[in-house]
């Protein structure tokens, strides 16, 4: 504060080079460092919420993936594998000791691949909306024998949602209950409308082959975050995949879709604050 006057948590925004793209990047905020990875339907901007609640208190890292606007096109669009690489770079770059990482959907494949790398700089782990590279179809049962039945139903929910204009990760609820919010959504979505965006997922569940045992030598704590409403990651398997892990717990938030973190921004940043306390 300066005479009576807010000031503002420093912000700067940067470009990494890599040797095939550019990372575009923003850091706001200072203290303890927390990275956002974003989802399919994101880039930096889908953050908003959590940059706005941490970086009083925090160093809030976000970036656009790979073949992602800000950052540069890819020909032929992304390949996942390359994701874990450009987190390492970027926490190169930025020169961070330990930091947190927060991951929503796609953004699960690049931490989980950055985490089991074990490189001793990651303080905690937040996957909200995904198992990432882990494999839901290697979950133990019950959970495991859940999956195909849920599978048709959420194939049928999703249909309905692109028929009646919903977008599949903001959900029912966020566009009958808060259509601003899921029209705001829709824009940060179509940023990269001429991204390939179905054959990535493609990429994305061919790359999702761990058993989620494996996330075991992560050597942090660990956090999902799933929203019992979503229709795109089976809530249940965020359950299934913590109760294989040493230092993993689960949170749920009723009344949300797949996107918890833009739908229920206060419910899911208190529940990551807590996480981080701990």
């Amino acid at each position: 504060m300066t005479s009576g006057i807010f000031t503002a948590p420093a912000r700067r925004i940067g470009m990494l080079e890599r040797p095939d793209c550019r990372i575009h990047f923003e850091v706001t905020g200072s203290g303890p460092a927390i990275v956002f990875a974003h989802g399919l339907g994101g880039n930096q901007l889908s953050w908003w919420q959590q940059v706005a609640h941490f970086a009083p208190r925090f160093t809030c890292i976000t970036f656009a993936h790979r073949g992602f606007a800000p950052s540069s096109p890819i020909a032929g669009g992304p390949d996942p594998a390359d994701y874990a690489d450009d987190l390492a770079a970027l926490v190169d770059h930025l020169e961070l000791g330990e930091f947190r990482l927060v991951a929503q959907s796609m953004g699960g494949w690049t931490s989980v691949e950055y985490a089991l790398r074990r490189t001793g700089r990651l303080k905690a782990l937040v996957l909200a909306a995904t198992t990432g590279s882990l494999d839901p179809r290697q979950m133990r049962e019950p959970e495991r024998g859940r999956l195909e039945e849920w599978q048709r139903m959420s194939q049928a929910t999703l249909a309905d949602y692109v028929a009646n204009g919903i977008h599949p990760a903001g959900g029912a609820l966020m566009a009958a209950e808060q259509p601003a919010l899921h029209l705001l959504y829709r824009h940060i979505d179509d940023v990269n409308a001429s991204l390939d965006k179905a054959a990535l997922r493609g990429r994305l569940w061919t790359n999702r082959t761990r058993a989620p045992e494996e996330l075991a030598v992560a050597g942090c704590p660990i956090l999902f975050i799933s929203g019992d409403r979503d229709m795109v990651i089976p809530p249940f398997a965020a359950d299934a995949i913590a109760s294989v892990l040493p230092d993993a717990r689960v949170a749920h938030i009723p009344n949300a879709g797949h996107s918890a973190y833009f739908e229920r921004a206060a419910t899911f940043n208190a529940l990551v604050e807590e996480f981080f306390g701990a």
